[in-house]
């Protein structure tokens, strides 16, 4: 029947969307033209779910975004990759890969656990894997609309001055694991609307994706390379909450005439069961060369104490950390809250805080 399209709406992110099954590669891609906002936030991962016109909220019109591809199995996106983010279900575009060392302890040897030790809690015998990660723009149109979830300034750098104090965000740049992209194709010249868009991709329609990187995005992926490189994933699951951290490191800056080396790390929580749970505190402990061991404990994190729940599962937030020496480690717990008040303790995988050994030049920003 040509003129019957069957059509069924998933909620992905805090964003609504609906999938018509006439596309010619795949599923077509909708949004609400009134915008995410103007709908109440059901996020789940990239499941099946199916919504019935009776849920959907009377009177908004869905415009077409783009048509789903079958996501790769195998190899990597290019430079120029249309995506919906499974998890947060923001629209975004990939840059560029990396690739990086993930360390799973939810899948570490069966190697007998170590004493505790300055790297962290019994530490498992824990083998790194090559793992595809990669630096994406988010639309700008979805940053709203995901902020309660995840921070759409989590790239941050150090100013090119002395001044130790001074760290400066690049708002709507991520870092997605490779099984978090579901690919699109757009018709659209234009298709996020991000600052950074068309001074980095240029349409090409010759190309598959049609958008290719301009010199300036390779000038500022290599001038940028020290502080923006992915190099290390951790990962640790504690009753069906999981845990990721990656840190960065962003360099060092003189100090009443000592080094203090700075790095942030970011984290994603993620609920993998049904039952709703509340992060309440948090519980650091930080090791230096140095010698020097602290411990850091308090309320939530960045402020918050998120619920995680079937609909909303993930949380991610970015923080720093300074260290009077060039390395160190970092592990710790987020302790929980049931619905029947009861706590429970999540592991935080322990990494390492590493330096760059060889000399870099500033971070230049956003100028060229």
């Amino acid at each position: 029947m040509a003129g019957c399209v069957a059509r069924r709406a998933l909620t992905v992110g805090s964003r609504w969307w609906s999938r018509s099954l006439a596309g010619a590669r795949g599923p077509r891609l909708y949004c609400a033209a009134g915008g995410a906002g103007a709908f109440p936030p059901a996020a789940t991962t990239m499941t099946r779910r199916h919504l019935s016109s009776r849920n959907r909220p009377e009177g908004k019109v869905l415009e077409t975004v783009g048509v789903f591809e079958v996501p790769k199995q195998n190899g990597k996106y290019e430079t120029g990759q249309l995506f919906l983010h499974s998890v947060f279900g923001y629209r975004g575009v990939v840059l560029f890969p990396w690739q990086a060392r993930l360390y799973d302890r939810d899948v570490a040897s069966a190697a007998p656990e170590k004493a505790e030790n300055p790297a962290g809690h019994g530490s498992k015998e824990v083998k790194g894997k090559t793992h595809t990660y990669y630096q994406v723009l988010i639309d700008a149109r979805d940053c709203p609309h995901i902020s309660q979830r995840s921070q759409t300034e989590a790239v941050t750098f150090l100013a090119n001055h002395d001044d130790s104090r001074a760290l400066y965000a690049i708002p709507g740049l991520d870092y997605v694991s490779h099984e978090d992209i579901l690919p699109y194709t757009s018709t659209d010249q234009v298709p996020i609307q991000h600052e950074l868009f068309e001074r980095f991709l240029l349409y090409d329609q010759t190309k598959a994706p049609p958008f290719v990187a301009r010199e300036t995005l390779r000038a500022w992926q290599e001038k940028n390379h020290p502080w923006l490189e992915l190099s290390d994933v951790h990962r640790e699951t504690t009753e069906n909450i999981r845990v990721t951290v990656i840190p960065f490191y962003m360099g060092m800056r003189e100090a009443q005439n000592s080094h203090v080396y700075w790095w942030r790390y970011c984290i994603r929580l993620e609920n993998l069961d049904s039952d709703v749970v509340q992060l309440r505190e948090r519980h650091w402990r930080i090791f230096s060369l140095s010698g020097t061991l602290e411990t850091v404990r308090g309320r939530g994190v960045v402020g918050r104490e998120p619920v995680l729940s079937k609909e909303q599962p993930a949380f991610q937030y970015s923080s720093h950390v300074s260290l009077q020496a060039s390395s160190g480690h970092m592990w710790g717990t987020f302790r929980f809250e049931r619905p029947d008040g009861s706590h429970f303790d999540v592991r935080i995988p322990p990494f390492s805080l590493e330096s760059n050994k060889d000399e870099k030049t500033p971070p230049s920003g956003l100028h060229w």
